[in-house]
């Protein structure tokens, strides 16, 4: 009875050695030497992502793997995606992850004011994703950073950042104030492509739409150089002086030759350039001109314009400008 006691005790150890050697084997660190990237196909199995994972050298037995996921996994299916590993991330921590499906998130980032052939630009600089697209309807993307997979279409992308858009009008034109100087959606998208242009600079948004809205309502040329770009670029930078012939070119654009809005859209405005535009500052000004700060000085009258203008043109002398 004594030996036959020993013995057990004996048996029981090893077993706790065994057990103790697995967890550590399982939880401790993992062989991957460096990060790697790996990609789990719809439908692929544990076995074959046990396979993958080997190759990858993320893991030194893909039979060893494959059992102890069956021991420590729960009966829980992996999960399809881009996945990256760490260096030495435990063969536990690889089981997690792809149970969970935390994959890798890619993004692509639109900012506001870009024109729609830049949107197109930016998918298609984007090599994980996959086919061709369209440049969009401009004024139908909304600026944001968009998170994708590897595999994902560009035409997808393009109908979440359109979806975007149309939710946010939508949901933004429901609070507009009373009063305000467009009277459809898609004009205040159009006016708020012009604030978005005109103005980089957070606090003078609502007083820039004030003024186009004050002319609009006067029935006065918006006279907006962005405008008279649109139709030469596309929306991309012009890179030199606007020429004479293009503020009297009548496109349906060149807010200079005609009153009103243009005819659609000349960039993709951000949230709060459409939310200026719904809610603009209380102001008389019509005019506005660089202060030479990046921001804009306002006036209520032509002759206090003139006069900030001549003070423009004299911080535009002294930098050697003009």
């Amino acid at each position: 009875m004594r030996k036959f006691g020993c013995s057990a005790l004996i048996l029981a150890l090893i077993a706790a050695v065994a057990a103790m050697s697995i967890v550590y084997y399982w939880g401790g660190s993992g062989p991957l030497k460096r990060n790697v990237t790996i990609s789990i196909a719809p439908g692929t199995s544990m076995a074959q992502a046990a396979d993958q994972l080997e190759k990858a050298g993320a893991i030194g037995s893909a039979s060893n793997f494959k059992l102890l996921a069956r021991i420590f996994g729960g009966g829980q299916g992996i999960k399809a995606g881009e996945y990256s590993l760490p260096a030495h991330l435990s063969r536990a921590d690889i089981l997690k992850l792809l149970q969970g499906g935390k994959t890798l998130q890619r993004f692509v980032m639109i900012a506001p004011g870009w024109p729609s052939v830049m949107v197109k630009d930016a998918l298609m600089k984007k090599d994980e994703l996959e086919g061709s697209v369209d440049v969009p309807a401009e004024g139908s993307i909304m600026p944001d950073s968009y998170s994708f997979q590897r595999g994902d279409t560009r035409a997808s992308m393009v109908k979440r950042m359109q979806r975007a858009m149309t939710q946010y009008l939508a949901s933004a034109w429901e609070k507009r104030k009373p009063g305000i100087a467009v009277t459809t959606p898609r004009d205040a998208l159009i006016l708020a492509s012009i604030v978005e242009k005109e103005t980089g600079k957070a606090s003078e948004r609502r007083q820039v739409a004030a003024v186009y809205s004050n002319r609009l309502k006067r029935g006065m040329p918006l006279q907006a150089d962005p405008t008279v770009i649109y139709p030469v670029t596309k929306g991309r930078p012009l890179g030199r002086r606007i020429l004479r012939s293009e503020l009297q070119a009548n496109n349906g654009y060149n807010t200079y030759a005609m009153t009103g809005l243009p005819a659609g859209p000349i960039a993709n405005p951000g949230r709060d350039s459409i939310a200026a535009v719904l809610d603009p500052a209380q102001s008389n000004a019509l005019y506005f001109v660089a202060d030479g700060t990046g921001g804009h000085v306002f006036a209520d009258t032509l002759e206090q314009h003139n006069a900030n203008v001549q003070k423009w043109y004299a911080i535009r002398r002294s930098r050697g400008e003009m």
